[in-house]
């Protein structure tokens, strides 16, 4: 499995952005695929993931309200949709996945991904 994220960039307080997890080399039927994210300086946490089978989500508070995942699944695509971003959502966002029951993805626990893709910097700023 490969795992590609675009999508970064720099955004002033309040804007929005959308981060791409493009996939390939599925072999199972479904893949939880998850957003984590590493500030400077400090440790990388999950935020949020969803379930390719199902579309069912997790999501932790200091996003709720704010970010939401989709796929699509023709393309092989997770989205990573931010709204209303804020300096502490300055980062690297990685997007990670494994094989999954449908309906049980879970967003932080870091040790069940078992692939990764490359970084993308999320600057939040003005």
């Amino acid at each position: 499995v490969q795992l590609q994220a675009s999508g970064g960039g720099l955004v002033q307080p309040g804007g929005s952005l959308r981060l791409s997890c493009a996939a390939s080399g599925f072999i199972e039927a479904n893949y939880a695929i998850g957003w984590f994210r590493q500030a400077p300086g400090k440790e990388r946490e999950g935020i949020i993931c969803i379930s390719t089978g199902d579309g069912s989500s997790e999501l932790v508070d200091s996003v709720k309200g704010r970010f939401t995942i989709s796929r699509d699944a023709a393309k092989n695509t997770v989205y990573l949709q931010m709204n209303n971003l804020k300096p502490e959502d300055t980062g690297v966002y990685y997007c990670a996945a494994y094989g999954a029951t449908p309906g049980l993805c879970q967003a932080t626990r870091e040790v069940l991904y078992d692939f990764w893709g490359q970084g993308a910097l999320v600057t939040v700023s003005s």
